[in-house]
């Protein structure tokens, strides 16, 4: 299994599984407007101009990414999706250690998930995250979570 930058025409295939995965999100909160399901193949190509979009590769095979972008000194983390039948491997935790330390600079990181994803909720808050507000996009009510990366031990790996 390798994690890899994207390329541009990795987008049709990770457009695929992310409208795969934001289903059972949907799903949750009754709502199928949410922006991974509407999204245009043009959008999210577009996107790689201004995030990084990272994929994780097994067998030659896309089947999971996500997308960083660093606002000031912390990094926005979104649209993490593994194909269906690799969830629950520990693929998502994966990808979100890649996506955290893909910017060393940054000090902190903010993600969103809706309120009713008790599951993701539970893996962001074992891995120290913190609720920072809720917000109401759409139909859905989402969370906001955060957490301080820690800038010490970066500074040692990087003398070493």
């Amino acid at each position: 299994m390798k994690i890899l930058e994207a390329k541009i025409e990795d987008a049709p295939i990770i457009l695929k599984i992310q409208k795969e995965a934001y289903i059972s999100e949907a799903e949750l909160h009754n709502d199928f407007n949410i922006p991974p399901l509407t999204q245009s193949l043009a959008e999210l190509e577009s996107e790689f101009n201004n995030k990084c979009i990272l994929k994780i590769v097994l067998n030659d095979q896309i089947i999971a990414s996500g997308q960083v972008k660093l606002n000031g000194s912390t990094s926005c983390i979104g649209r993490m999706a593994v194909k269906s039948d690799f969830k629950g491997k520990g693929i998502g935790s994966k990808l979100l250690s890649a996506l955290e330390q893909f910017y060393p600079e940054a000090h902190q990181v903010e993600l969103f998930t809706g309120i009713n994803s008790k599951a993701n909720l539970g893996m962001y808050e074992r891995r120290g995250y913190r609720r920072i507000k809720e917000e109401v996009l759409g139909k859905t009510t989402v969370v906001f979570l955060g957490k301080s990366l820690n800038t010490a031990n970066k500074a040692l790996k990087s003398d070493s």
